[in-house]
């Protein structure tokens, strides 16, 4: 008989919801359900609700609501639509932030807003209060980090700010598009995880302080719609789950992870597949 789990977690991305109909990525070649995703939230909320013994908390891994938003000024209402869906779970939401919140929300508004999930006091994250990175200890001997990718990027930054000109110095260097706000360059902070489209540009970097400590056992991120997975060099497990907004009506995409001594066992719902990850 297996044993109790020390915590059980639902993990959730790329929701990207908008009241409008269906659509298409960049490519004009990836179908997107924007309206219909609201609708596997509320299904993965309910499944989450009925689990017993209860979870102990969700991960919503970021662009919660879609960029669409922005140009049909429908951005507040969308947010609060997926706000309220998310807040009939009897349990704390952490909340990444993606490309997609800074398409709709300054770095200003969203620190006010419901998705900012850091610790009041910022005790537990940088001085910055805008930063959305914070770490916090939700069982014994176990500790979860959340990661502000989009920290330095001239998303969501006031154009007269420093961060935001560190930001443009560094998108010239490394973004040799025409269109600044091209999708070549992203989240993810594995290559085997991933794809270069969707990689963080400092990878290789984050990759080297997770390594210099031994108890990270696992990396969650979302961005890549098609979901990926890696058991890295080091033992690290690098899990991107699959997104919602990509996911057909009759399917879903979302998760529990149930963490024991040893491993990690996530339970998938429709488009993302079960998986042990060992320690």
């Amino acid at each position: 008989m297996e044993a109790v789990p020390r915590v059980a977690f639902g993990v959730i991305a790329d929701i990207q919801f908008a009241d409008a109909d269906d659509g298409h990525d960049f490519g004009g070649s990836r179908r997107r359900y924007y309206r219909h995703s609201l609708r596997l939230l509320r299904d993965a909320v309910r499944a989450w609700a009925a689990e017993s013994p209860p979870i102990d908390f969700v991960l919503q891994l970021g662009d919660s609501i879609d960029g669409l938003n922005a140009r049909r000024g429908e951005a507040e209402g969308a947010l609060r639509q997926v706000l309220e869906a998310l807040g009939r779970l009897p349990v704390p939401v952490h909340h990444a932030w993606g490309n997609h919140e800074f398409y709709n929300f300054s770095r200003t508004r969203l620190a006010q807003s419901g998705l900012c999930s850091r610790p009041a006091g910022g005790a537990a994250g940088p001085p910055d209060g805008l930063c959305q990175a914070y770490h916090c200890s939700p069982a014994a001997r176990l500790r979860l980090v959340v990661l502000d990718a989009y920290d330095l990027s001239v998303l969501g930054r006031d154009p007269d700010s420093p961060r935001y000109e560190e930001s443009l110095r560094l998108l010239r260097e490394k973004n040799t598009n025409e269109d600044l706000n091209s999708p070549a360059g992203h989240l993810p902070i594995h290559p085997d995880a991933s794809d270069r489209v969707c990689l963080a540009w400092n990878y290789e970097a984050a990759l080297s302080v997770i390594h210099s400590h031994r108890c990270v056992v696992c990396v969650l991120a979302g961005h890549l719609h098609d979901g990926g997975y890696c058991l890295d060099s080091h033992g690290v497990h690098h899990l991107t789950l699959e997104g919602v907004i990509e996911t057909p009506p009759e399917s879903n995409a979302f998760g529990t992870i149930y963490v024991y001594e040893d491993k990690m066992i996530l339970k998938g719902r429709g488009r993302i597949a079960d998986r042990v990850m060992q320690f």
